[in-house]
């Protein structure tokens, strides 16, 4: 039987999460049937009167924080639950552009663990539960929901959504997912709902993901087909719709180039919702112009370039080395690397590889029981990589330091790999 919470009546948002790592054998645990169980027992609340579920390989935080934005600028209230995070527990949940209070959680986890009984449930049950109720009591107008792992048998699954973007799909997880991009597409494809609007963010999607979307007789919206968009060099870009609409916005303030298609899958998305959602062009360009998402592209430091990415696929890692590419630098770059046991480290080193001078790798085993130690993570660097200079550390800050001291002033230094890695360099300075 799992340990059974404190007796006293007041328990700290600590102690809940504590409990919660108890109250299920897995971490990871797919399936709706336990969580519909429980949010109908504390009578199936709905986030919010719009929902909008946003799932995907790469680039869904950014695209959560622009729809964010957008609809916060045309006046909207609204709700967002995101994971994992970066430094506290409530940044998962925001209600109106800030995180949620500890009393706030803790009192729908004491909502959860009553309507429970007997019923297990994973951490990420528990919080998504927590995040549907949290918006629920807050009133917002607009809820938007990030999916955890997946898609179809994902916890935010159990909310039908008005809307959907999908914004990438690559081989991660695929020991839950799939070994092939057509079906880890299925999967996140069952997010959508039928005559509700999809969008598909990517310009090469896989036809398994097309497919599934087709199946469940979803109103796609398709990047390079529906709508698109054009850069070029000049301070604005233009995002086009085939029905004729032709926007003329400001420079996304998130750096790297892939950010351009997070944006558009947003606004796709707000023009696919026009019946229920009003955003003007002066909101969506207000928020282009101020969203960034820590973790993404983070700079830190200056002389040298410090920079913070939770890049931690091969898909994520060539949008790093699309954004390295574009930088206009003289000196070297330094990366700061960690990996969990489960990524394609190989796929990631040689995505990024020619680009990086001189690796620091950074064992992530005393952060999480999921981290590669320090030896391993150099053996699969130097397998991916025989010829690159590298060394290994038992952590980020060791890996940080070493890294630092080696950088002048006209160099860059990228700490990335895990979200591990970026709170780490979020709470240390070296």
């Amino acid at each position: 039987m799992p340990d059974t919470p404190p007796a006293r009546v007041s328990r700290t948002l600590d102690e809940w999460l504590a409990y919660q790592e108890t109250t299920n054998v897995r971490d990871i645990e797919l399936g709706l049937d336990r969580v519909r169980a429980v949010w109908e027992a504390m009578g199936a609340p709905r986030p919010a009167p719009i929902v909008i579920t946003v799932g995907g390989t790469n680039g869904k935080g950014s695209t959560v924080a622009l729809l964010e934005g957008m609809l916060r600028a045309a006046g909207y209230r609204t709700g967002t639950y995101t994971s994992p995070h970066l430094l506290r527990y409530n940044e998962r949940v925001r209600i109106d552009g800030a995180d949620a209070a500890d009393a706030d959680l803790v009192a729908s986890f004491e909502r959860i663990e009553s309507a429970r009984g007997a019923i297990p449930q994973t951490y990420f049950e528990f919080g998504t539960l927590a995040a549907i109720d949290v918006m629920a009591r807050a009133g917002v107008d607009v809820a938007i929901l990030e999916v955890g792992l997946g898609g179809r048998l994902d916890a935010v699954n159990i909310i039908d959504a008005d809307g959907v973007v999908i914004t990438t799909i690559d081989l991660d997880h695929q020991a839950w997912l799939g070994d092939d991009r057509d079906s880890i597409g299925r999967e996140k494809a069952g997010i959508a709902r039928a005559a509700r609007p999809a969008v598909v963010g990517e310009l090469d999607p896989p036809e398994g993901l097309l497919e599934a979307l087709r199946g469940v007789g979803a109103m796609i919206e398709r990047a390079g087909s529906s709508y698109w968009w054009e850069t070029g060099t000049a301070p604005t870009w233009r995002w086009l719709h085939t029905d004729g609409a032709s926007l003329e916005l400001p420079r996304p303030a998130l750096a790297a180039p892939v950010q351009f298609a997070n944006a558009s899958a947003a606004i796709a998305a707000l023009h696919a919702l026009r019946p229920v959602l009003t955003v003007p062009l002066a909101a969506i360009a207000s928020a282009l112009a101020q969203v960034r998402v820590g973790g993404r592209l983070q700079r830190i430091g200056e002389r040298p370039l410090t920079v913070v990415d939770v890049g931690h696929n091969p898909q994520a890692a060539r949008a790093l080395a699309e954004w390295l590419d574009a930088q206009p630098r003289a000196g070297r770059v330094f990366a700061v690397y960690g990996a969990l046991a489960d990524k394609d480290v190989a796929g990631v080193v040689a995505a990024v590889g020619r680009r990086v001078d001189r690796w620091f790798l950074a064992g992530l085993d005393q952060d999480t029981p999921r981290g590669l130690p320090a030896a391993v993570l150099d053996a699969a660097v130097a397998a991916a990589l025989p010829e690159a200079e590298r060394a290994a550390f038992p952590g980020v800050a060791p890996a940080w330091q070493a890294a630092r001291e080696a950088a002048g002033e006209d160099d860059t230094v990228l700490l990335f790999g895990s979200f591990f890695v970026a709170g780490a360099a979020l709470t240390t300075r070296v």
